[in-house]
C-alpha cells in the first residue's frame, strides 16, 4: 500500500511539472542570446536627445535613435521603457555584433498635452553602459 501511494504521488508531481511547462513560449531574452560573450558590448548613440520643436496637440510624432555597438562582444537590448504611456519605444531584440548598428523608434502621442513636454526612454542592455536614457522634447500647441 505504501508503494502505491508513493507511486501515485510521483505520477502526480510529474504530471504537474509537465502541464506547467506546456504552452510556454521562450522569451526574447532566451531566444536571442549573444553568441560572443568573451568581450564587452558598448552602446553608443549618435544622439541621446531629439527636439521636435513646435507641434500641434493631437499629433503622433516619432523619431529614430540610431546606435552602434562600439564594443567587442554582441550587444542585446533587453528593454526600452518610456516615462509615460503617451510615449512608445520599439526596438529590435536581435543581437548586434561589434561594429553593427541598430535603431530604437520612439512615437509620442501629443493628445491631451500642452506646453513644453519632455519624455524619457530608459534603454537597458548587456553593454558595459547597461542603462542609457534617451530624451524627446516637444512644444505642444493647441490647434
Amino acid at each position: 500500500m505504501k508503494k502505491a501511494v508513493t507511486y501515485i504521488m510521483v505520477l502526480t508531481v510529474a504530471a504537474a511539472l509537465a502541464s506547467a511547462s506546456c504552452g510556454r513560449s521562450s522569451s526574447g531574452a532566451e531566444k536571442y542570446m549573444p553568441s560572443d560573450t568573451t568581450g564587452t558590448a558598448l552602446l553608443t548613440f549618435q544622439s541621446a536627445d531629439h527636439d521636435f520643436g513646435k507641434v500641434e496637440a493631437g499629433e503622433k510624432i516619432g523619431c529614430i535613435f540610431t546606435y552602434t555597438n562600439t564594443g567587442d562582444a554582441d550587444l542585446v537590448i533587453t528593454s526600452a521603457s518610456a516615462s509615460c504611456g503617451c510615449t512608445v519605444p520599439k526596438y529590435d531584440r536581435k543581437p548586434v555584433p561589434p561594429g553593427g548598428t541598430g535603431t530604437i523608434e520612439v512615437v509620442f502621442d501629443t493628445s491631451g498635452r500642452e506646453g513644453l513636454q519632455t519624455k524619457t526612454v530608459v534603454v537597458q542592455s548587456n553593454a558595459e553602459n547597461n542603462l542609457v536614457i534617451l530624451r524627446i522634447i516637444a512644444e505642444v500647441e493647441k490647434k
